[in-house]
């Protein structure tokens, strides 16, 4: 009996791979593809769509607040929870933590993500403009790092 060679077309090969290591990721707990940090590009076209938050928020790890909360420290930290800011009844009781999906939901509409929320913007409808800035934010204020510390000590703000 000979053996038939069969082809896999490039486009069923990827299919497959990505397929493999998305059920692998759900039976691991890990992600399929790790994060990459993001490029010069994206950084500059996050720090260009800070420029909307700047007059309000800070993002210096020792910056004060402004109209709106300093911003060191974000992600990872619960939603209403820094001291010495005075939050809307509704973030405070919002029960979110501050990640990248839950921070791209706040950036699109803030009023629709949190009815009830004081912050008077509008929110950004570019998907492209909200991932560049969350990436920018990471970076200026201490990201995941800061994140990870938090889970260490158990401490929400």
């Amino acid at each position: 009996m000979a053996l038939r060679r069969t082809s896999t077309s490039p486009r069923t090969f990827f299919k497959t791979v990505c397929l493999s290591m998305t059920i692998a990721a759900a039976l691991t707990g890990r992600p399929a593809f790790a994060q990459s940090a993001p490029d010069e590009v994206t950084l500059k076209l996050g720090q260009r769509t800070f420029l909307l938050c700047q007059s309000c928020h800070s993002t210096e790890q020792d910056g004060g607040n402004k109209i709106g909360p300093n911003l060191w420290g974000v992600f990872g930290s619960k939603a209403g929870a820094k001291p010495n800011f005075k939050y809307s009844d509704a973030l405070k009781n919002a029960g979110v933590t501050w990640s990248d999906e839950t921070m791209n939901q706040w950036l699109a509409s803030p009023k629709d993500f949190l009815p009830g929320t004081k912050m008077a913007f509008r929110g950004i409808d570019n998907e492209a403009n909200r991932s560049a800035l969350i990436a920018y934010l990471k970076q200026q204020t201490g990201g995941s790092k800061v994140a990870s510390l938090k889970q260490e000590t158990g401490s929400a703000h």
